[in-house]
Order: C-alpha cells, then structure tokens, then sequence
C-alpha cells in the first residue's frame, strides 16, 4: 500500500488478514497490464452492510493493488465536507463522504467531485481502474481520466423502491462512456447487452471453502438454539423483492414448520412483516457468522417475489445455499432456474401450496443425498469467485491494453504524418530554388 500522504484513516486500520481458501491473487505475476494498479469503485452500497458482489470481487483485488471504495455521501450536521477513510479487514480502504445535510443535491455533486479530487490527489491513485456500480455517480465523476472505466451492472436500479427517476439517463452516459459492462446474471446480460459493443455476463459466484463448513457440525447461534425444527431458513436482505405474502402463507399452512429470517429489513415497514409463533426474524449477521446459521437448518429458502424489482437479479445465495449442503426451495426467479432448477440442483415453486409439496420434498432429500451432493459440487468448481474474479479483471486489462495501443498507433500516425508534411515542404522548396 502507497504511503498515507495528507488524508488520515479513522481509525488507521491494518493490513488484510490472511487470505482465506478461496482468495488467492487474481492476477498472474507476469500481468503488466494491471500489475499495481490502484482501483476506485463507486458504489451505491455500503461495505459494511452486507457482504455480496462488490465485497467478493474487491476484496480479492487487494493483493494486486490499492482498492478505494467510495459510498455514497452521508448528509448530517458537519461544517464542512470531509471524506472519512478507513481500512476494512479485507483491505478495502472505504471512503465516506461526510456532507452538511442543508447542501442542494447540486452541491452535493460539487462536494462529492471535490473530495474524490482531493482522494486522488492525496493519495497518489494513477493510474487506476475505475470501477462504477451507480450510474448516479457520473454526475461527479465524469471529468476523470482512468485507464479503464468498469460498469458492473448488478441489478436493474431503476426498478428498485426509491430510484430518483433520472437514474435511466444517467445509465444511458455510464454506457457511453465506459470501456466494458458486466453484468450479475444472464437475464441482466439480456437486457443491457444492446446497449453498450462490450457487455459479459458474470453471474453471481462462490466462495465453497467458506459455506462448506455448514456442511459440518457448528456450534449453534444463541439466537438460533432454542427454535424448534425442522427450520426452513432465508438470508438475505428483507425488502421491496421479499415476498412477505408467500411466508405468511407458508406459517399457517405449516405451524410445526419454523421460518428463520436472516437479514436487515430495509425500505419496507416491519410492521407489515408476517407475524406468527413460527416465524423468527433474527436480523442482520455478519459473513463469518452466516456457515453457523446454515449448519442449523433442514432446508434454504429463496423467498422472492415477481415484481419489478426481482426481474433481473441473480441471488447470490443460491450457490452459497448449495455450497453448505442445504436442499434449496426458490420461486422461479429467471436466474434460479436457468441453470439452477432445469439441473435438478433447486426445487421451484410459487404458489403456497406447491411450495409447501416443494419443501417436503427437500424435507425428506436431507442432507444425505450423495448424488445431489455430487452434482452441485461438480458444479460450483467450475463458479468460484477466483474463477470469475480473474476472467473480469481479465478482461480489464485487455481493454486497457487496446486503448494503450491505440494510443501508441495514434502517435506513430501523428509523426508520420508530421513527417510526410516535413517532406512536402521541403520538397516543394527544392522546386522553388531549383525554378
């Protein structure tokens, strides 16, 4: 990591810990595209919040390269803009944007592009990957000059509860101005992949050695220990895609049958929540804690609704479910059944009752069906996050190295060119003198 120059880290934080199983470089040594460079990511989510795409691939990059990960401002009662950094334990250096709450959302543009300026300048970022996950931030990024822009385009934003409406137009410029999309599930891939020459597909991966020990005995979570089974279990976040209807549902056809919740409540009203003695709503957890949540239940729910909002996604907990060894019960979301449900790895189900029938099924498969096992690892070795994580940054660094020789082209043709007149004039004075 490049020396701290003006800006401090609160608190200062140190270095990631040991890599786990799953994390290895992402980039060969001999890589001299990407090698030490520095990537700033731009992203509408918190790091601390929960751990999913941005998280798994970030983290990763850190061994290559400084990462700068930059949220969303929070308005509150400062004097004055300030950008709080500081250094997860994955080794992400998280930048927060700190903006007095009376700013106009113009002046929020200025003090976010000031302070991002400042990052730069402060901590000596060049050359660098920029990496973008909301259109919005182009507002305040735009003027800047990467060696590569990076869209990861991981949900439809624009269909989600509370999307400022010019979110559209503002994709519209990140398409045009970035060298290369990928997308988090191939329904995703289908909508944008007509917008932009460069758009791939990066469905949501795994990370096996971490969700495998729920395939082994783990000590049980306190608030976990005392629900009785069989528990069907859920982790996620709980909002506008959570089919809320679909588990009250479920509680009252099955009272023996209890309903684990794992997972913030954002953006809907908890008192719309479905209430019932079988239902147990746990909150949020960290990613540590999630194995020993998995290793308590009898079966993985995927409890999402058909909306708007569930169109494009591709849960990531599809593959950790199967990753732990859990019998996995989903309504048909497009990216749960390609490929999940047509090869028999996922049950699928919608309506209350044929869920119900689903779930009994997955009851009596347990966890002792070897075939099933060995179909699911066979194909999570082929969907690690290394995997997926090297083909990106893979495919980053044969932009840059385009645009670099592009560039060299460019400057060959310039001198060429510079040449051909020099030899025209000097020609045509020759003429001249010779007359």
């Amino acid at each position: 990591m490049k020396k701290n120059s003006t800006l401090r880290m609160a608190p200062p934080g140190e270095r990631a810990p040991a890599a786990r199983a799953d994390a290895p470089a992402v980039i060969s040594p001999d890589d001299n595209v990407l090698a030490g460079m520095d990537v700033i990511c731009l992203s509408h989510l918190r790091w601390n919040f929960v751990f999913q795409r941005p998280q798994q691939i970030l983290s990763r990059r850190t061994r290559q390269g400084r990462v700068f990960f930059f949220e969303e401002p929070i308005l509150d009662d400062c004097a004055s803009a300030r950008l709080q950094l500081t250094a997860s334990p994955e080794g992400v250096i998280v930048a927060v944007p700190h903006i007095p709450r009376e700013s106009t959302p113009q002046m929020v543009d200025i003090l976010q592009r000031e302070l991002l300026n400042n990052l730069i300048a402060q901590q000596n970022i060049k050359p660098f990957v920029l990496w973008v996950y909301t259109p919005m931030a182009i507002s305040f990024a735009r003027h800047l000059e990467p060696a590569a822009v990076v869209y990861d385009c991981m949900d439809e934003l624009s269909a989600f509860r509370g999307a400022p409406p010019i979110l559209r137009e503002r994709e519209t410029q990140l398409f045009r101005w970035a060298d290369v999309v990928f997308t988090g599930g191939r329904s995703l891939y289908e909508a944008k992949r007509g917008n932009h020459p460069n758009v791939q597909a990066f469905p949501s991966s795994i990370d096996v050695p971490h969700f495998a020990q729920a395939r082994l005995a783990q000590p049980e979570p306190a608030d976990l220990a005392d629900i009785p089974r069989p528990r069907l279990g859920f982790i996620g976040v709980v909002d506008e895609r959570f089919d809320t209807e679909l588990l009250r549902a479920l509680a009252e056809a099955k009272p023996e049958w209890h309903f684990v919740i794992v997972g913030p409540v954002v953006k809907i009203d908890e008192a719309d929540l479905p209430r019932a003695a079988n239902i147990h709503y746990l909150g949020g957890k960290s990613y540590a804690e999630l194995p020993a949540y998995l290793s308590g239940w009898e079966v993985a729910l995927l409890l999402f609704a058909h909306n708007d909002s569930t169109r494009y996604i591709s849960p990531t907990k599809t593959p950790e479910y199967l990753a732990a060894g859990r019998p996995v019960v989903s309504t048909s979301i497009r990216d749960v059944v390609r490929p999940y449900g047509e090869m028999e790895l996922v049950h699928i189900a919608d309506e209350p009752q044929e869920f119900v029938a689903a779930i009994e099924k997955a009851l009596v498969q347990g966890r002792g069906d070897q075939e099933w096992l060995a179909r699911v690892d066979g194909y999570l070795a082929k969907n690690s996050w290394n995997q997926t994580c090297r083909a990106m940054f893979a495919q980053v660094a044969e932009v840059i190295a385009k645009k670099q020789q592009a560039t060299i082209l460019t400057a060959k043709n310039q001198t060429a060119n510079v040449s051909r007149e020099v030899a025209d004039r000097t020609t045509a004075m020759l003429e001249i003198s010779g007359d």
